[in-house]
């Protein structure tokens, strides 16, 4: 009896630490599962299209259709403003056309670039000699601040003259002494109508803006000088 007593407490004494262990045991921290980490969701990204530029078409600047001058049936002056009244400071021979930059305030002339050069002339339009290609209202209008100055021809001959192109008449000194004409700038014939017969042509003469020109020899030959130069 005493020996099964001795068995029964040995027994005893071996649970109480193991019941002990479970107990502390189960009040101790868990230790995290390894669990297999989730999938990823698939995010699809939705790609939002950037808009294109609008491609706008700069406003074209259409350029005014060109006007061109042309010498026909013969050579034009080509002259520093837009009257006769100018010196002519080039040509447009036969046959050559130019384009036309601007015009001037009554449209009867056009500005236009002189052959290979970098300076500005004026063709008159108011001529058979010009032909005229294209809208001429088109043209920005040139309004002159620079006046040309005018020429003169003096006759102090005692006969009466004939100058041409202008079909201008000058009457002899004695009729009129002091008997200026205002003439263009440019070349001319001279004619001597008092003479026998037919007219008699004396030497051309070239004006200029500013300039007078005196005549002092007749057809006949006769030199004489004007009053004012006694």
């Amino acid at each position: 009896m005493a020996k099964k007593s001795l068995y029964i407490f040995i027994l005893i004494a071996f649970l109480i630490p193991a019941c002990a262990q479970v107990k502390l045991d189960s009040t101790a921290a868990p230790v995290a599962e390894h669990t297999a980490s989730p999938t990823p969701t698939k995010i699809r990204a939705t790609q939002t299209p950037v808009p294109a530029a609008t491609q706008t078409a700069a406003p074209s600047s259409t350029p005014a259709p060109s006007v061109t001058i042309t010498a026909v049936k013969g050579n034009l002056y080509i002259r520093r403003g837009p009257d006769m009244a100018y010196n002519p400071i080039s040509v447009l021979y036969k046959d050559t056309t130019l384009e036309a930059h601007a015009r001037d305030v009554m449209s009867t002339w056009l500005q236009v670039t002189i052959p290979k050069s970098d300076k500005m002339g004026w063709v008159s339009l108011q001529t058979e000699y010009s032909k005229v290609e294209g809208d001429v209202a088109s043209l920005p209008q040139f309004k002159v601040t620079d006046w040309p100055v005018p020429s003169y021809v003096e006759n102090c001959t005692l006969h009466k003259i004939y100058i041409t192109p202008g079909n201008i008449y000058i009457d002899s000194a004695i009729f009129e002494p002091e008997n200026l004409a205002w003439v263009y700038p440019g070349h001319y014939h001279v004619f001597d109508i008092d003479m026998p017969g037919d007219p008699v042509e004396l030497d051309p003469i070239e004006t200029k803006e500013g300039a007078t020109i005196i005549i002092h020899e007749d057809g006949a030959g006769e030199y004489r000088k004007c009053p004012e130069q006694k």
